[in-house]
């Protein structure tokens, strides 16, 4: 894994993966704002960093001069094969219209509100199962052993492949977003990944199920078949995009509760506060940060940007700008004002929100229903993850 020298000037020499910016990027931020509100880095290739909510949402919207097609934050480092096996990425996420459209609609109806209300009881039972197996102990690890264990389940139900390949699927997704320095453990990752769908594609195709997989290779545009290349990307998207986030966003909300007694108090005697709290952890904690590129020479908020050079899409700290959030720093669980970006803005807003929010509240509501009281185990055994996903990946806590 390459070594980067520490981070002395956030402005222009900013490192999403610098120790200091991982632990606590939020004072980052709040200094950036007032200073230089688009921080710029040559660190692995010209990247820009806007920090206020105006600004991410205005170059998200703007997709003439920012384009979805380098999704990734951190650029892989590799020989490129000559003939890739997803020459068009992982669509819709990583296209521009109109393929970005045709394929997004595609996915849409297996995140809709009735479709998610259907996985609703597995999810909550998946989650009550995952207690049963600590709750005896009086202590968790409530990243690995209870968050991390609820998405990759979820999604491998949709896509309609074992779950017993949790474990791996989590590996896999965690190789592709957290260890982007790592080029072995990236290119394992990804070659994990293309290699599994490739044999469930060619399994599906002689014994469909009732699955998205199934489901788009069976599926015409225009009068013609999709290409394996789009559907193996959209299954690799479904499972990247789908697991690490919400893991995430639910060991941030987790974590939260355990170090905040108040609200934990809160949100598990007043049932009716969780829909209001549920998006406020979101705008809080909002684990992801995507990237744009840059499609010709321009210049925004006085910054000469380059055809080529990277924006990072910093959804997170446009959480936490003051000039849209009164006390951005504070969680208020009942904040009735609230447009937080944590599912992006603009054509490419999540997909799966639906799906996302129903995870963290049921989540949320078995972890409290059967364990009301709890608190870190030790604060400096809490581990963050940076980079592409922002969120705990130990949380040891103790309960009665």
């Amino acid at each position: 894994m390459r070594k980067t020298a520490p981070v002395t000037e956030w402005g222009s020499d900013f490192d999403v993966l610098d120790p200091d910016y991982v632990a606590d990027p939020f004072g980052i931020w709040d200094e950036l704002r007032t200073s230089c509100p688009i921080a710029h880095t040559d660190r692995r290739g010209s990247t820009w960093l806007p920090t206020r909510y105006d600004d991410v949402t205005a170059i998200a919207h703007d997709i003439e001069h920012f384009s979805s097609l380098e999704v990734v934050v951190i650029p892989f480092e590799g020989e490129e094969p000559e003939e890739p096996v997803l020459p068009y990425g992982l669509p819709p996420i990583s296209a521009d219209p109109p393929l970005h459209t045709w394929t997004r609609r595609l996915l849409l109806p297996w995140f809709s509100h009735h479709r998610v209300e259907s996985y609703e009881a597995m999810t909550r039972s998946l989650c009550s199962g995952l207690i049963d197996g600590f709750i005896a102990d009086g202590r968790a690890d409530a990243a690995s052993d209870y968050a991390q264990q609820i998405p990759v389940r979820v999604i491998a139900h949709i896509l309609g492949v074992s779950p017993d390949l949790a474990d791996t699927f989590t590996g896999w997704v965690r190789d592709v977003l957290e260890f982007a320095d790592d080029h072995d453990r990236r290119v394992n990752g990804v070659q994990g990944l293309l290699e599994y769908f490739i044999a469930e594609v060619a399994q599906r195709r002689v014994h469909p199920g009732d699955d998205l997989l199934s489901e788009l290779l069976q599926t015409s545009v225009d009068g013609a078949p999709i290409e394996d290349s789009l559907v193996l990307g959209a299954a690799a998207l479904v499972l990247i995009a789908g697991v690490d986030t919400t893991w995430s966003a639910i060991g941030s909300s987790l974590w939260h509760l355990a170090t905040h007694p108040t609200d934990r108090k809160r949100m598990a005697q007043d049932p009716d506060a969780m829909a209001l709290a549920v998006e406020e952890l979101l705008r809080a904690y909002s684990p992801v940060t995507m990237a744009r590129v840059v499609t010709t020479d321009i210049e925004y908020g006085g910054c000469p940007m380059k055809a080529g050079d990277k924006v990072l899409m910093n959804f997170p700290a446009a959480n936490r700008d003051p000039a849209v959030f009164e006390h951005p720093d504070e969680v208020v669980l009942d904040r009735a004002h609230n447009r937080h970006v944590a599912f992006g803005s603009g054509i490419h807003r999540c997909a799966g929100s639906n799906l996302a929010r129903m995870e963290l509240r049921v989540a949320l509501e078995e972890w409290l229903r059967r364990i009301p009281e709890f608190r870190l185990d030790d604060a400096q055994d809490v581990t963050w993850a940076g980079g592409q996903v922002r969120g705990p990946r130990q949380l040891p806590v103790l309960f009665p």
